[in-house]
């Protein structure tokens, strides 16, 4: 194809100039034919892409179709079930309840129900008016004294830096209005942050809004920020269900001076956050921690964040709870299906525990050492829904947290650009023409509405279930599809049966 491109290129380049001349018009279509023959050459002998060397022209429609194949995808192919990582039903559900609009479907489920990975909960006869007051679960140990009374469902961490100013505002606005958390990443709080709505503080390995010049942890410069009173709570991050084991990155195209003054870095720099902390190296180290930094909040809650993998490490933070006699005040139990802005591949696909299995192991472990009524599980990682926010309960958590779900609130569409700096709808990017389509206003009103609606469809459902309250939320009000599986042995038992012993006979 390189040779016929270059051999028939200047023939008909020759034949165009020539009938151009000689009728003395249309100039522009010779120029645009000899800019392109020109591109042509140019990659007939570059070395970086060998679809373009071989392809001088007609190899950028494969770069072309592969920048917006998420667009193709979701516009074109995508049925109402499909989609990762949530399918478009699940992302309607979040748009219709963020504008506070009907969230009713018509003609019935596009579920397989009969499928083993259904789930559906077991509905009573005896059904409940749903309450219309919203959950909310107090937050605070014995060692604590500023106890927190928080939300059921909170918004989980996404930094200032991840996502732009305006999605910041716009997320804590709205949870000031349905007085509700707003975790603030670990990329430290900014003035963003401090639009009046409660916040959780992560404290993360970098150590951001509260480090020295050598990056390690400042007491003095951490004192200064937890006494704010929007904090509410402090959450130690140990690791993150997208990405365990591996720092938190932010992109140099996402650092900008502003960011980085609030980080106390390089702005321009590609940012990794170490993997671990250097303030503790163990379990012992950790708990102290914790300890430290409830003195120094004055009180506040303070717990950490971690995504479970060597169950051994977590067996041991419980043994050394009650060694030291020290509690934290929450646990937040990050799921491997977490989401993120930038991770590796495999870090993404193939490290760390799923939510469902990690909620059963702490919850059965800290009952294992006494320790289940000193202190409250947040579950973190893809709930979305009401009934993923009422399963994780069932698993034993107390509250939620979830990100992605009020990114969809603030008109994220799923155009997996997160990494770029590219976000067309002005959420997850630092790009300033990008940033201004996002109008605070509007957004924070459906950052309200998504919470409250989700929390009322949750009150609705446990109605349905015959419940009286979250505290009678248990794995007996789910059903599995798995339950299903052998349907055919309740139908027609005979007929297995005499298949059966017909096949022995022969």
């Amino acid at each position: 194809m390189r040779d016929k491109f270059i051999n028939w290129g200047i023939v008909i380049l020759i034949l165009v100039w020539a009938t151009s001349l000689l009728i003395k018009a249309h100039y522009w279509i010779p120029i645009l034919l000899t800019c392109i023959y020109a591109l042509g050459i140019y990659n007939c002998f570059q070395t970086k892409h060998a679809i373009l060397r071989n392809f001088p022209v007609i190899g950028y429609f494969r770069y072309f179709f592969e920048g917006i194949s998420p667009e193709m995808q979701q516009y074109f192919i995508e049925r109402e079930t499909d989609g990762k990582p949530f399918p478009r039903n699940q992302r309607s559900a979040v748009y219709r309840r963020a504008k506070n609009i009907s969230d009713t479907v018509p003609f019935g489920t596009q579920l397989e129900v009969n499928q083993r990975k259904y789930e559906g909960i077991k509905h009573s006869i005896y059904a409940k008016s749903p309450n219309e007051e919203l959950p909310r679960v107090w937050v605070g140990g014995e060692q604590c004294t500023q106890k927190y009374h928080a939300s059921l469902f909170n918004i989980s961490a996404m930094s200032f830096g991840s996502l732009s100013d305006r999605a910041q505002i716009s997320l804590n606005r709205g949870a000031k209005k349905g007085r509700f958390y707003h975790n603030t990443g670990e990329g430290g709080i900014s003035p963003y942050h401090l639009e009046g709505g409660d916040l959780c503080w992560q404290i993360g390995t970098g150590y951001f809004g509260c480090r020295d010049e050598q990056g390690r942890f400042s007491p003095e410069i951490f004192k200064k920020n937890a006494t704010i009173p929007n904090v509410k709570m402090i959450e130690i991050k140990l690791s993150q269900g997208a990405k365990p084991g591996h720092g938190g990155v932010l992109p140099g195209s996402k650092n900008t001076p502003e960011i980085a003054a609030i980080r106390h870095v390089q702005p321009g720099l590609t940012i990794i956050s170490p993997p671990s902390h250097s303030a503790f190296s163990d379990a012992a180290g950790l708990l102290k921690f914790v300890q430290e930094l409830r003195e120094l909040s004055g009180g506040k809650p303070v717990g950490f964040k971690l995504c479970i993998g060597d169950t051994k490490e977590f067996e041991d933070i419980c043994v050394q709870m009650n060694v030291l006699k020290i509690y934290p005040d929450f646990i937040t139990i990050d799921g491997a299906e977490g989401g993120t802005g930038a991770a590796p591949p495999e870090f993404s696909d193939g490290v760390g525990m799923p939510l469902e299995p990690a909620l059963i192991f702490v919850n059965r472990t800290l009952n294992n050492f006494n320790l289940r009524n000193k202190l409250r599980v947040i579950a973190s990682g893809k709930v979305l829904t009401s009934l993923d926010i009422l399963r994780a309960v069932a698993m034993g958590a107390d509250m939620c947290n979830n990100a992605r779900g009020f990114m969809f609130a603030l008109g994220c569409i799923q155009a997996l650009r997160c990494n770029t700096n590219n976000c067309p709808t002005g959420v997850a990017t630092q790009d300033k023409m990008l940033i201004k389509g996002l109008d605070v206003t509007d957004k924070s009103e459906r950052v309200y509405h998504f919470h409250k609606n989700t929390l009322h469809t949750c009150n609705e459902l446990i109605a349905a279930a015959g419940k009286d309250s979250y505290d009678q939320v248990d794995a007996s009000m789910f059903m599995r599809g798995d339950e299903f599986e052998h349907l055919s042995d309740v139908y027609f038992p005979d007929i297995l049966g005499n298949v059966k012993q017909k096949s022995t006979t022969y």
